[in-house]
Order: C-alpha cells, then structure tokens, then sequence
C-alpha cells in the first residue's frame, strides 16, 4: 500500500514541501512555514512515503549525514530530524525498511569508520524504536550504555543546537513557544507505562508535552549491524513489528 524512497533536498517539488507540511502541521502545534523550511533547508535528504496507487506523500522523515572527529579519526552520525506519519497509516513499515537499509547503506560506503544514529525526541515512539532495536545506545534504560556515548550526545548537541542543552537533566529545552506534539500524537496512558521502556522515556523526559527533546545516540556502523540489526532489517522486510506493541508504533522522530 505504501512505498518510501529517500530523495535529495534539493529534488523536493514546491507541491511535495507544502504536502510535507501539512502533515506537520496536523501533529505539531507550533509548525509555522517558514521554521519548517528552514530547517528542511539544513537537512541531506528525506525519507518520502507515498501511496502506491495515488502517489501521494503520507508521511517523511528528515535525515541529515555530517562527519565529525571521534579520537582524532573520522566518525558519520546520521541525524533523524522531523518525522510524520499520517496518522491512517500506523503500523506500516515502509519507513522502517528504507530507515534501517540507509543506515546499512552508509555503513557498507565506510566499513572502518564509526557510525552513530543521532536524534532527539519528545515522544515515546521514538525511544522505542531506538530501544528494542539497537544493542549499544544512550539513555539507556538500566544505565548500562558506553559513556562515551553520553558524552557524545553533549558534543552533537552543543553543535547543533548551542546553549539549549540541560546537561543535568540531558534534556534540550528550546523554551517558551517550542514544537510540541498535539495531544492525540503520542498520549502516554497509564496502561502504557506498565510498559518499563516508556516508563523510563517519560522518566527522563517528564516535560515532553511541553516541547523539551530527549537526546538520543546509538551506535549503526557495520559491525553491529552484521552482529545484531540484521534480524531487525529481516523483521523490517517481513512486515513483521520491531519489538513494539501497538504504543509503539512510530510517528515521529526528531
């Protein structure tokens, strides 16, 4: 029913943009035009998921790729930005297989260097995503995770996003008048946080209904793809759930 295709910025039709963001729009409450193009502006490339018969885009997610210095040698992070998935469509995967096989895609181009998922999110079905999927990530429910990873996520963020870092709590706060997710996106219920791994999302983030973005890292270079995401990119062309139970179905993820 749908298909994704990763497109270059710069091949986005007026048409695509303004269909993008009016998908953005009926999930975030603060999503004026011109912030969304701006920040489309700073990305590589996106995600775009249309329906195969009508063609239209139902959904995207924005991906940036840039290149820093880990110990003095070459590392790749892949930074999700925003993320949108109408909402008649939950539960597909077309995303997920044109995700994971990027990030294997980027990985295969450079073996030996070291690759990293970068995202914030100020929703759970993101974490989720991150948790159930990826062996070696950061915040990590239990604190087992590398520090290094922590003190990565403090680098990529003053980078990115200078003077918006809490490095107490590990939150982004944008501040009054941030985006935040209307309330129908990704509502936690108390049923919901039986479920240990939201729990522990709305633990370290509990202002995310105001806008504050939890900031998250994994490691994705080809070796722990070869030794543990494989069955993830297998599930993913299966159709198959990532470990996830309806709560955990994807919306967004920036």
């Amino acid at each position: 029913m749908l298909t994704t295709r990763y497109q270059k910025v710069n091949t986005l039709s007026v048409v695509d943009i303004a269909r993008m963001h009016e998908l953005f729009e009926a999930n975030y409450a603060y999503s004026p035009l011109s912030t969304f193009i701006s920040d489309l502006e700073k990305k590589d490339g996106a995600f775009i998921v249309r329906h195969k018969s009508t063609q239209e885009i139902v959904g995207f997610s924005t991906l940036g790729i840039y290149t820093f210095k880990l110990g003095g040698k070459q590392a790749k992070g892949l930074f999700s930005g925003d993320t949108i998935i109408d909402r008649n469509y939950w539960g597909s995967r077309s995303l997920q297989k044109a995700f994971a096989f990027k990030l294997f895609w980027e990985a295969l181009k450079s073996p030996l260097t070291p690759q990293y998922w970068t995202l914030i999110s100020k929703g759970y079905k993101t974490y989720l995503l991150l948790a159930r999927n990826f062996p070696d990530f950061y915040p990590k429910r239990g604190g087992t995770a590398s520090t290094d990873l922590q003190e990565l996520v403090i680098e990529y963020c003053e980078a990115m996003f200078p003077g918006k870092l809490d490095q107490d709590k590990m939150l982004l706060d944008f501040g009054d008048g941030a985006n935040c997710l209307k309330d129908h996106v990704a509502e936690i219920t108390d049923d919901m946080r039986a479920d240990p791994d939201i729990a522990y999302f709305e633990q370290r983030n509990p202002t995310w209904q105001r806008g504050t973005e939890l900031p998250c890292i994994a490691r994705a270079d080809l070796k722990t793809f070869l030794t543990y995401i494989w069955p993830f990119i297998v599930k993913a062309w299966k159709g198959k759930p990532s470990g996830t139970t309806q709560a955990g179905r994807q919306t967004r993820t920036a």
